[in-house]
């Protein structure tokens, strides 16, 4: 399989990595879209929210809580912040390992939320 993401997780790729434990790596947006943009991810590949199952959820509750750590230190937990995840080329997914974008640092556009 050639994962981009599972290719930046294992050190092939390089990133500015932000956060790292043992089931969660987060590193910069290579085409930002706002002055913080994050992208946090699960090491384990699961090539979308479909994926997602009662045996692997807690991965995503845990990135929720590094989505929040992270917006703390990053200095935008106060003015305010967005978690993203895109399912499907529909919705505008182009890497198909699930990944979550935290977007901040400025007024953000608020047409499709």
């Amino acid at each position: 399989m050639d994962c981009l993401f599972c290719s930046i997780i294992k050190g092939e790729i390089p990133s500015t990595k932000v956060y790292e434990d043992e089931s969660v790596y987060a590193f910069k947006d290579i085409n930002p879209m706002a002055p913080v943009h994050v992208l946090i991810i699960p090491k384990v590949h699961l090539s979308s929210i479909n994926d997602v199952t009662v045996e692997n959820s807690a991965v995503i509750a845990h990135i929720y809580e590094v989505a929040a750590k992270l917006a703390k230190e990053l200095g935008i937990d106060e003015s305010g912040y967005r978690v993203v995840s895109n399912c499907g080329a529909d919705a505008g997914q182009t890497v198909f390992h699930l990944h979550f974008h935290l977007l901040g640092g400025k007024k953000l556009n608020v047409e499709m939320c």
